[in-house]
C-alpha cells in the first residue's frame, strides 16, 4: 500500500492500540533523524562563553542516547525496543546547533521513533541549558532523514519530500 493510502496501524475500530509484532522476523534496522536549534545571537554568545551547567553540546549528546533508549516511555503505543547503537552529532554552526543521531537494533519494529525522540531530547536539553540566555530559543527542522529495514523497506528524504 502507498504511503497515502497506508492503513494507520495503531487504531482499529477507531480505537488505539499497540500493534501485536510478536509474528515478525527479527531484523537489523536503522534510522537516521536531525533536528536543528537555533540560537539567537546571545543564546550563541552564552553557549561560546561557558556555562555553569556544563557544556551544552556534551550534555545534548547524552541527553539524546537516554531519550532514545527511553522512547517507549515517552511515545505511548511504542514497543519498548533493544537499541543496539546510537551515533549522535551536536555541531555547532553559525545558525545553531544541528543535532543527528542514527539508532540501531535488531528487531521486530523499526526505530524511527527511538531517532526522533533522540533529536529532540538534545534539542530540548540544549534549549533548557541556554534558556536563562534567551528564551528566544526555537527548535525546528525535527525530521527523519533515513529508516533501513523493515516490511516497508528503505527511506530516504529526498528533494521532492514535504519541507
Amino acid at each position: 500500500m502507498s504511503e497515502a493510502g497506508a492503513a494507520l496501524t495503531h487504531f482499529q475500530g477507531g480505537q488505539p492500540r499497540m500493534v501485536d509484532v510478536s509474528d515478525k522476523q527479527a531484523t537489523s534496522r536503522s534510522a537516521t533523524a536531525e533536528a536543528w536549534v537555533r540560537l539567537p545571537p546571545e543564546a550563541r554568545a552564552a553557549l561560546i562563553g561557558g556555562n555553569k551547567k556544563g557544556d551544552p553540546l556534551v550534555v545534548a549528546r547524552l541527553a539524546a542516547i537516554g531519550g532514545a533508549k527511553r522512547t517507549a516511555d515517552l511515545v505511548l503505543l511504542c514497543h519498548p525496543l533493544p537499541i543496539t547503537g546510537i551515533d549522535v552529532s551536536v555541531q555547532l554552526h553559525e545558525e545553531g546547533v544541528h543535532i543527528t543521531a542514527t539508532v540501531r537494533t535488531v528487531g521486530p519494529t523499526g526505530v524511527e521513533m527511538e531517532a526522533l525522540t533522540a533529536v529532540m531530547s538534545a534539542a530540548l536539553n540544549v534549549y533548557d541549558m541556554l534558556k536563562a540566555a534567551s528564551k528566544a530559543i526555537e527548535i525546528t527542522d525535527v525530521r527523519l532523514l533515513a529508516k533501513s529495514g523493515g516490511k516497508s523497506g528503505d527511506y530516504r528524504r529526498g528533494p521532492g519530500d514535504f519541507t
